[in-house]
C-alpha cells in the first residue's frame, strides 16, 4: 500500500520537483499540496495522509503552529521539517511542535525518501546538521530550557503576530482567526508587552529574525 503523503510549501516550483521525485517512488504517492499552514491543516483534514513534508516559514501560518495544530487532531501523522533553515529555534520549535523529522532543502532527494521511510517506523530522523543541533542541546539542558524569542509567545500569540506583520488590520486578523477585534487587539498589546517593543516596524524586524514571516 503507497505511503500517502501531502506537501507543505510557498513555493509552487519547489513543490513540483519534490512531487515528482516522490511520485517516481512506487511505494509513495502524494495526494495533495498547500501553500501555507493554514490550508496545510484543511488538506491534512480531507486526505487523512500519513506523512507531512512541512516547510518551516511560509505565509498566514508558519509551520511550527501549523504541525502542532496537525498532531493535536491526528497524533498519528508523521510530520517531516523541509527547510532551508538551519537555525537551532527553528529546530527546536519544530520538534517541539512534534515533527518526527528535520531536514534541509540542501539534502539529497533520497535523504528525504530515507526520512519518510523512517518515521513511518517510528524513528526520527535528522540532517547530519540538525543532529549536531540537538545533541548539542541535549548535553547542554541550561541552554535548551531557556525560553526566548517566538518561544515566549503562545501559539495564539504567534498567529495573530504574523498576520498583524503581513500586513491584515486588526479586524481582517479577528475574521481569520474567528475572535473579536478586542480580543485581537489584546493579544496584540500582550505580545509587545511580553517582547518590549512598541511599534510595528520593530514587530516586523522581529518577526522575520524569528522566521515567522519571509517579508
Amino acid at each position: 500500500m503507497n505511503t500517502k503523503i501531502v506537501l507543505v510549501d510557498d513555493h509552487r516550483l519547489f513543490r513540483d520537483g519534490v512531487r515528482n521525485l516522490l511520485d517516481q517512488q512506487l511505494d509513495m504517492a502524494v495526494l495533495g499540496e498547500a501553500e501555507d499552514g493554514r490550508m496545510a491543516v484543511e488538506i491534512v483534514r480531507k486526505f487523512s495522509p500519513q506523512v507531512v513534508i512541512m516547510d518551516v516559514t511560509m505565509p498566514n501560518l508558519n509551520g511550527i503552529d501549523a504541525t502542532k495544530r496537525i498532531l493535536a487532531e491526528n497524533p498519528k501523522v508523521k510530520v517531516i521539517a523541509l527547510s532551508m533553515h538551519g537555525h537551532r529555534r527553528f529546530v527546536q520549535e519544530m520538534l517541539r511542535a512534534g515533527a518526527s523529522g528535520y531536514l534541509l532543502k540542501e539534502c539529497a532527494f533520497q535523504d528525504l525518501v530515507q526520512a519518510i521511510r523512517s518515521v513511518l517506523e517510528d524513528k526520527v530522523f535528522l540532517s547530519p546538521d540538525i543532529a549536531r543541533i540537538v545533541m548539542d542541546d541535549y548535553l547542554n539542558p541550561s541552554q535548551r530550557d531557556k525560553k526566548k524569542g517566538i518561544s515566549l509567545l503562545t501559539s495564539k500569540e504567534r498567529e495573530v503576530l504574523q498576520l498583524i506583520v503581513e500586513g491584515l488590520t486588526n479586524e481582517k486578523t479577528a475574521q481569520v482567526l474567528h475572535m473579536s477585534r478586542r480580543t485581537v487587539e489584546k493579544h496584540r498589546a500582550r505580545i509587545m508587552d511580553t517582547l518590549q517593543i512598541d511599534n510595528l516596524a520593530e514587530l516586523v524586524k522581529f518577526a522575520v529574525r524569528e522566521g515567522l514571516t519571509k517579508l
